[in-house]
């Protein structure tokens, strides 16, 4: 069977249908089941449920932020090992979103309704550090990683005790974020030179801030 070659207008119709799933569709079909499996419900009163949906909430985003930032940063590698790469780190987030979504529905709350937004902006910004270079497009990827990787540990010291599936969920995504990183540092990432990971960090706390309560 002779496979197609996608026209550009066939890539930004695909690049289109991501950018839908992953915005709209809040618990996508994963590959693997949820950490959580059949630990049971913690019994939370309103202000720890409230707390516990606002964390989760804010997990979402990230993943929103992840497949987005993969998506861009594929589309414009120059290499097509890496773009590979790219994809199948977005396709294990596919899971994290979808473990994520699914505990929101449990805690009875919701995604961000921002969520067109966050897309929108990580996904120009990894397409502009797919632009400047693949080694540098693989050091965003450790920097970020590596700064999702922290939140989430302070996620695991604030989650309301009690809430085992939320944790589980939580300590599995750490895990994996923290191979990501070190993939794309065995692929050849170059450090981010200063002020950006700073800057990384100021963005991600004003999107940590807003999810959690929007």
């Amino acid at each position: 069977m002779t496979l197609r070659t996608l026209s550009p207008l066939d890539r930004t119709f695909v690049e289109i249908e991501r950018a839908l799933e992953t915005v709209f569709v809040s618990t996508p079909v994963a590959s693997q089941p949820s950490p959580a499996g059949d630990l049971p419900e913690a019994d939370l009163d309103d202000s720890a449920r409230r707390h516990a949906a606002g964390l989760m909430r804010v997990n979402h985003v990230g993943e929103v932020c992840a497949q987005a930032l993969y998506f861009g940063q594929a589309k414009v590698a120059r290499n097509e090992a890496l773009r590979a790469q790219m994809l199948a780190a977005a396709a294990e987030e596919t899971d994290h979103l979808a473990w994520c979504g699914e505990r929101l529905d449990e805690l009875g709350s919701r995604v961000s309704l921002l969520n067109p937004l966050w897309y929108a902006g990580a996904y120009a910004i990894g397409a502009a550090a797919g632009i400047v270079g693949d080694r540098l497009s693989l050091g965003f990827v450790v920097e970020t990683e590596r700064q999702v990787e922290a939140h989430l540990g302070e996620h695991l010291e604030t989650l309301p005790p009690g809430d085992e599936r939320s944790r589980a969920i939580v300590a599995r995504m750490k895990d994996d974020e923290a191979r990501h990183a070190r993939t794309a540092q065995a692929a050849g990432a170059v450090e981010l030179p200063p002020p950006i990971p700073t800057l990384m960090r100021f963005a991600s706390n004003v999107m940590k801030t807003v999810a959690y309560r929007l």
